[in-house]
């Protein structure tokens, strides 16, 4: 189990199904996903059965995110994940909260921790987000974490182009403390 100042970062697990769909299956959290929320249960389980999968294929994933005061109770999921973009492997920072959770800053302080987790822990070499235009924040989460603006990018079938935020360990490293 990992932590932040607040916040409690374990791998997902087979028993995450039900908090899964609460906060992916709930339109608010969905706002700005052209996706949508997830359809119903089957999907939140195929959801997670390819996020345990990840943790076998890459050695990395998801966490199911909690407060500290709550460890058993999940706030939301995140982590990197292996995305492939037009034939590209990024590693990709995603994360989504409940509701109850917006606005105190959860996403800020997981978003810099996952950063640098990547960059010291797994050692990779980039790490990427893709984020709607028009999801301001979002934007200054990922900014907030470093990552910077790079192009529109086509990750969605029959939807406006995603934006690709990204960050490289080198530049990681050479911030100023």
């Amino acid at each position: 189990m990992l932590h932040t100042e607040r916040l409690l970062l374990r791998p997902v697990r087979p028993e995450d199904e039900a908090d899964l769909w609460r906060i992916y299956g709930d339109p608010a959290t969905n706002t700005f996903n052209p996706a949508g929320p997830l359809r119903d249960r089957q999907q939140a389980h195929d959801v997670l059965q390819a996020w345990l999968q990840g943790w076998q294929d890459d050695g990395f994933g998801r966490w199911a995110i909690a407060r500290q005061a709550h460890p058993d109770k999940p706030i939301g999921f995140g982590g990197l994940s292996v995305h492939l973009q037009d034939e590209r492997r990024m590693n990709n920072l995603g994360y989504r909260f409940e509701t109850a959770a917006w606005g105190q800053g959860y996403a800020t302080e997981f978003a810099c921790f996952t950063v640098g987790y990547g960059f010291t822990a797994l050692a990779l070499s980039t790490i990427e987000a893709r984020v709607r235009k028009h999801h301001q924040a979002s934007i200054k989460v990922l900014e907030k974490a470093g990552l910077r603006y790079v192009s529109e990018i086509q990750d969605v079938a029959n939807a406006a182009p995603s934006q690709l935020y990204a960050l490289s360990r080198a530049a990681w490293l050479a911030r100023p403390e």
